[in-house]
Order: structure tokens, then sequence, then C-alpha cells
């Protein structure tokens, strides 16, 4: 069977050239076009004090011009990326989804029923 155009995911470009949405990515949120990389991530390695070279050590798969675009994107969108960096703390996780943490650090869910 053709693939029709309902089985493509929507992809929003953005005004940065590396960085683009897709839906059911990464939940929608800015990513580095062709990867799975989201811009909270590089966002968070910079605020960190990685260096370009540093993330690109660790992501060798990106080129440099597409993470100076993902910092440019968090410089320009700042409040939607910290709010990104803020839901994604683990101890928001951990009370939204009702974790668990034992004194050995396992996290366990909580169970259905």
């Amino acid at each position: 069977m053709a693939a029709t155009s309902q089985d493509s995911p929507v992809v929003k470009r953005t005004e940065h050239p590396y960085i683009v949405c897709i839906e059911g990515i990464c939940g929608g949120r800015a990513i580095i076009d062709g990867s799975r990389v989201s811009v909270r991530h590089i966002a968070q390695l910079y605020k960190a004090g990685d260096s370009v070279d540093e993330v690109l050590q660790a992501h060798p798969h990106l080129k440099a011009a597409a993470v100076y675009d993902a910092i440019s994107y968090y410089l320009d969108h700042q409040s939607e990326i910290e709010q990104e960096i803020a839901e994604n703390r683990f101890d928001t996780v951990q009370a939204k989804e009702g974790l668990e943490v034992d004194n050995k650090g396992v996290v366990t869910f909580p169970k259905e029923g």
C-alpha cells in the first residue's frame, strides 16, 4: 500500500534553518532537523558550560552550524525552552507521575489498579 500524506508527520519549519518541530517526535517540541536531539537538550548543555566542540564530541552526527542554531533558537525562545526544562526536571516528573525513589536510587512506578 502506498503512503499517503496522512501517513507523513507534520513538519513545522521555524525561523531557524536547522530547527523544526515534528508532530509525534519529542512531543512536537523544537529539535535539530534530521535528528531527535532537542533544543532543550542543547540548551541544557550550553547552560552547563559545554562548548560547541564538546557537544559535537557527544553528538558527532550533528553539524556545528546546527548546534549554534539550536543555541540561537534557545536564546530567541528562552522562556519557552526554560519551561520545557522545568517540566522535564526529575523532581517535576516524579511528582507528576507519582514515582518513588528508594534509598538505593531505584525508581519505581505507581501500581495500576
